[in-house]
Formats: structure tokens, C-alpha cells, sequence
């Protein structure tokens, strides 16, 4: 049974049409959601605008950049920004990607017409291990996120931008 609290639009696919806007949220804003932004826009182009911030500001994550970019995915330029830096949060939609940022998130939309929906989401920079190990951790994540977005707002290969 959900919580009638936390406001989560599970319309699945289909509430897709119903979003204009979307926001990804983690923790720093250096690995999980400048990704989902990034692949989010590689997937539906312009068609719903797109923006990610964390809790606090990270610095970019050299494997998360070295990861999206075996995809022809450009990271590499991402600024980090926090929930505090956003001019407006307009969003319909809050995707939060952990539990820091999910709360954060349910204080910022309460009482305003903004949906929030938590993705639990592997940090993969605390995998320790060889350089290898640590890639299939953020290949994993960066997969992981994909394959979210594809199902969440019915992008099909050939929807691709």
C-alpha cells in the first residue's frame, strides 16, 4: 500500500503524454542524474524539457563521463547544480533517484501540482574494486537508468531523437 503522502504518479508509460517537464534529482548531481538527464535527451529530444540537480554540488565524475560516452553520449561539459540553484521548479515531474533526494523533493512539491516518483538508484562510486569492476558498476547504473526511462515514458527504438 503507497503512502498517501509521497506523490507518485505511476501511470506508467501512459503518463508519458501527461509531462511537459521533468526534473532529475540524486545526491550530488555528478553521477545518477546528469546521466538520466543526458540519456533522457538522447531518447525524447526536445519534446519535454529536461533537468537534473542534486542535494549538494558534486564535481563531474570522470566515470560516469567515460561510461555515457561509449553510448556518443557527451557528459563532459555537465555543471553541477543543487535543488537551491533552480530559478522556478515548475516541473510536473520529480524523478528521484535517492532517498536524500527523494525527501527533498516531497518537501519542494508539497502542496503544489508537481508529481514525484522515487527510481532507487545504485550509487555506483561507492563500488570499490579494479577500474574494470568500477565501470560495469556505472555501466550497470547508466543501464539500469535507461532502460527506466524507456519504460516510464514508452520510448521505443524507433522514438528515438
Amino acid at each position: 500500500m503507497s503512502d498517501p503522502s509521497d506523490k507518485t504518479d505511476d501511470n506508467g508509460p501512459a503518463g508519458a503524454a501527461q509531462v511537459s517537464s521533468v526534473l532529475f534529482a540524486c545526491t550530488m548531481n555528478s553521477i545518477r542524474s546528469p546521466m538520466a538527464e543526458r540519456l533522457f535527451k538522447s531518447l525524447l529530444g526536445t519534446t519535454v524539457y529536461c533537468d537534473s540537480v542534486g542535494i549538494e554540488e558534486g564535481e563531474t565524475d570522470g566515470f560516469a563521463v567515460a561510461v555515457m560516452s561509449e553510448r556518443g553520449l557527451d557528459m563532459a561539459g555537465h555543471k553541477s547544480k543543487r535543488f537551491d540553484d533552480l530559478e522556478d521548479i515548475y516541473f510536473d515531474l520529480i524523478i528521484t533517484l535517492s532517498p536524500q533526494a527523494h525527501h527533498k523533493a516531497l518537501d519542494l512539491a508539497a502542496g503544489q501540482a508537481i508529481g514525484v516518483e522515487y527510481w532507487p538508484t545504485m550509487d555506483p562510486s561507492t563500488v570499490a574494486g579494479s577500474r574494470d569492476q568500477v565501470l560495469v558498476a556505472y555501466r550497470q547504473t547508466r543501464d539500469a537508468l535507461e532502460e527506466k526511462i524507456r519504460s516510464r515514458f514508452a520510448v521505443s527504438p524507433e522514438k528515438e531523437k
